[in-house]
């Protein structure tokens, strides 16, 4: 009895067939769909030979979606007269003895055709969408065919260039949608490109084909859609962990700047800084080589985590950080009072007394304002104020951070990274770097705004010590949901209507 309590309770497979005219781009989409690269088709004796099948997600129950890709169609018109040859002793002549041996990729499309009959419950037609509704001759003979299948079609178009605004990619599916009205099997259009699609167009693609099954395959599908958004949002979620853990590390970094050696020193430096002027090939000076060390580390921290999102979007290669310019020159110094020479920095004690009270008054500290009264000067002397300074700035050495005003290109760059891997169809190969479109980047700053209060409070609540232990994870911690609401809210209005996981 607990033997038969194990076996899932339904086991239903819906079968997906991936069809299209040749040189459509079908091998490819398969190849995003699934994840994975899927072999070549080979022309073998037995028919299931003729199309290759993988499951895109299974359930717990048992349940399994499968997609077959088969041969694109050559030529249709010619094909769509055999086909209706099929059950005619001419016809069993012509397909098995005549093609067979005189046309043997011809043949070929006929038993694939009869395998998607055979095996399909729906039928995913792709089209070439580079071209008009109205230049694509081969569709109407292929939609003869596809009726002689006769099996409900989902039209996906492919090939639709680099992503678009929404109300462009509307008008175009609108003008496919309304050339297929003509033929009653076809139960849906829907762009799906295999270069730049979204993981968005997927769920819609699976709500589809729920729509069009009945009975235990659309409650099976209905398993299977659900199963593959918690797949996806497992992707999403990690993603926006990755950037968030990236972008808090890189808030809390810090860069020692090494310590001059006095008046004679800093005299040395400015003159250094001058003579670097005309030699570039000369060493940095302290404080421009700790900048210099933050702005590599950033660059890694780029490159690191967008290679990140590139494996958990199952894809390969490698990122390279180019962010730096976004940022540049906006760093925060944070220098320490040399006690021995507090009158040189701070245009002697009434000076570095001076600029204390601006930082009481901008409540960056917690020493008390009446303490710049009475005597204090002549208690602790040019050496034990400076002293004192730095214990209320946190400063116990001198070092740079990023500036607050850094922060906000870096979140909005996070998101345009996670939304160019996002749409980075799998068939395209190996990750490369490409710009992003225009209208993401108006669309990025569009769904940031209402964060940009919440996202100041933490930047500007960073700790004034050097020692900063177990920043870098609150700051994380806030900044991950930030994130995942503004990425949600960025596919919303990307992909209105869409189907997407919840935040």
């Amino acid at each position: 009895m607990a033997l038969m309590a194990s076996i899932p309770s339904a086991m239903t497979t819906v079968t997906l067939s991936l069809v299209s005219h040749t040189n459509a781009g079908k091998t490819t989409l398969a190849r995003t769909l699934l994840g994975t690269d899927i072999g070549v088709v080979i022309d073998k004796e037995h028919v299931t030979q003729f199309a290759d099948g993988h499951d895109i997600v299974t359930t717990p129950e048992g349940d399994r979606l499968r997609l077959w890709d088969t041969p694109g169609f050559g030529d249709s018109a010619r094909l769509a007269r055999r086909m209706r040859l099929d059950g005619q002793p001419l016809g069993w002549f012509l397909t098995q003895v005549w093609d067979r041996w005189r046309d043997r990729s011809f043949w070929a499309s006929q038993q694939a055709l009869r395998h998607v009959q055979a095996e399909s419950d729906v039928v995913l037609y792709l089209v070439n969408a580079a071209e008009s509704p109205q230049a694509a001759g081969y569709v109407a003979p292929e939609m003869d065919l596809l009726a002689w299948v006769g099996k409900p079609v989902l039209v996906l178009l492919n090939q639709l260039g680099a992503p678009r605004a929404a109300a462009e990619e509307a008008a175009e599916t609108e003008a496919w949608r309304a050339h297929l009205a003509r033929w009653p099997l076809v139960q849906g259009v829907l762009p799906l490109d295999a270069f730049a699609r979204c993981w968005v167009h997927e769920a819609t693609l699976l709500q589809a084909v729920q729509g069009v099954l009945q009975g235990e395959r659309a409650a099976a599908m209905a398993r299977l859609a659900a199963a593959w958004r918690a797949r996806r949002q497992e992707t999403f979620d990690a993603s926006m962990q990755t950037l968030a853990a990236s972008l808090a590390r890189t808030a809390a970094a810090r860069e020692t700047v090494a310590e001059g050696a006095g008046l004679g020193e800093r005299l040395r430096q400015i003159g250094g800084a001058v003579a670097r002027r005309l030699d570039t090939d000369a060493p940095a000076d302290p404080a421009t080589a700790a900048q210099q060390r933050l702005a590599a580390a950033l660059e890694a921290e780029v490159r690191d985590s967008t290679t990140r999102l590139i494996e958990l979007h199952g894809l390969e290669g490698r990122a390279q950080g180019e962010i730096l310019e976004r940022v540049a020159g906006q760093f925060a110094r944070h220098e320490r009072v040399p006690e021995g020479k507090a009158a040189i920095f701070g245009g002697a004690v009434t000076g570095a007394l001076a600029g204390l009270k601006a930082d009481i008054v901008s409540g960056g500290l917690t020493l008390g304002g009446g303490m710049l009264a009475g005597g204090l000067i002549g208690a602790l002397g040019a050496a034990g104020l400076a002293r004192g300074i730095n214990v209320v700035r946190g400063t116990g050495r001198s070092w740079v951070a990023w500036g607050d005003t850094a922060m906000a290109p870096l979140v909005a760059a996070a998101l345009l990274r996670y939304l160019a891997v996002a749409h980075f169809g799998r068939g395209r190969g190996e990750w490369v770097q490409g710009e992003a479109p225009p209208h993401w980047a108006k669309t990025v700053t569009e769904v940031l705004a209402p964060q940009q209060a919440a996202l100041a409070a933490l930047w500007a609540g960073r700790s004034d010590r050097f020692d900063n232990d177990g920043e870098a994870e609150r700051l994380a911690a806030a900044l991950q949901s930030l994130l995942a609401a503004a990425a949600q809210a960025a596919l919303q209005r990307l992909y209105p209507g869409s189907h997407n996981p919840p935040a």
